[in-house]
């Protein structure tokens, strides 16, 4: 919530991140959350939406979603993706404003901030999107522990 997910979304979210299934259907999120069908469904479209959840038919052919490691890279890169058409709507005020106009490079110093904030959430997205395909290295009390390179 504190990301600015409304609090059913991130309830929903919540239960399919600790669940040891690491997939739920909608009536066991209903039974788990102690809310109506209707309450999962307008939170899964929401969260499937904003690519954070998808969903997939099981054997029985209920629908069952999942939360995914990979939905924490797909999240990063649509952030880089809108902040980046920021960057763009930024640059079209500084064309319209006319360059050198107080506006246009106020506009143009955020245009500059937001690219290079893009840029960087990309690469660093990048370089760390292999973090959330690795298991975490165990010691003989099976408590996970930071590998020393990270």
């Amino acid at each position: 919530m504190q990301s600015g997910a409304p609090k059913m979304m991130s309830r929903v979210l919540a239960c399919l991140y600790t669940t040891d299934a690491g997939s739920l259907t909608a009536s066991e999120l209903v039974q788990r959350l102690q809310v109506s069908p209707a309450s999962i469904s307008k939170a899964i479209a929401f969260l499937e939406s904003q690519g954070l959840v998808r969903r997939e038919r099981d054997e029985q052919r209920r629908e069952r979603y999942f939360a995914d490691e990979d939905v924490w890279y797909q999240s990063m890169m649509a952030s880089a993706r809108s902040t980046a058409q920021l960057v763009e709507t930024a640059r079209q005020g500084v064309g319209i404003l006319g360059p050198g106009t107080p506006a246009a490079v106020r506009l143009e110093n955020i245009a500059r901030f937001l690219d290079f904030v893009t840029e960087s959430i990309t690469r660093a997205a990048e370089q760390a999107r292999e973090v959330l395909h690795t298991k975490p290295e165990t010691t003989s009390g099976d408590t996970a522990e930071p590998s020393p390179d990270r």
